[in-house]
């Protein structure tokens, strides 16, 4: 059986700078204390990009297995990974009533040899809450050295302040 390895997907780079409005999570909190990193983390775009690589890794398996799907259709959709239209998708959701599928139809429309196939054998919870899955590895995989080095600064901190006398106020006084 072949193994299966990791992926790279042209046009990440590009995909950012294109769809900028979609590559970056807006919220009240977003626009006074989130990175750069955390933005993209939970942006459209990496939502939907990673949608559309969780379906070619599905593709790819499933051609492993022995279904019939086309090298031609795996490197459409290898291609088309962040070529998202958010208008055609906005537009098929209007349609459709299901953001997956409006997003199945989008890819589509890019892909036409792999039309057929993307989603193939999948739920929509397969790509909805793997997505949520990765989204909140990879907040906490950003997270966690800086969480590790504010720790470390603290205790530095604390020892090195430790025999300083202190005053503190309860409530009420």
């Amino acid at each position: 059986m072949a193994e299966i390895k990791p992926t790279t997907f042209p046009g990440e780079a590009e995909g950012k700078k294109k769809l900028a409005t979609k590559a970056t999570y807006q919220s009240a909190l977003s626009t006074r204390y989130a990175s750069e990193e955390m933005l993209y983390n939970f942006s459209e775009l990496k939502k939907f990009s990673t949608w559309r690589k969780l379906w070619y890794n599905l593709a790819a398996a499933e051609k492993i297995l022995g279904l019939s799907i086309s090298d031609e259709a795996l490197e459409e959709m290898k291609a088309n990974i962040y070529n998202i239209d958010f208008d055609v998708a906005a537009a098929e959701e209007r349609v459709r009533r299901h953001d997956v599928m409006a997003h199945v139809h989008a890819f589509g429309q890019c892909c036409p040899t792999a039309a057929g196939i993307i989603h193939s054998g999948a739920t929509s919870c397969f790509v909805t809450d793997n997505t949520d899955l990765i989204i909140i590895r990879d907040g906490i995989d950003a997270l966690l050295p800086k969480l590790g080095r504010c720790i470390h600064r603290l205790a530095k901190f604390a020892k090195e302040n430790r025999a300083l006398p202190t005053l503190g106020f309860t409530h009420l006084q």
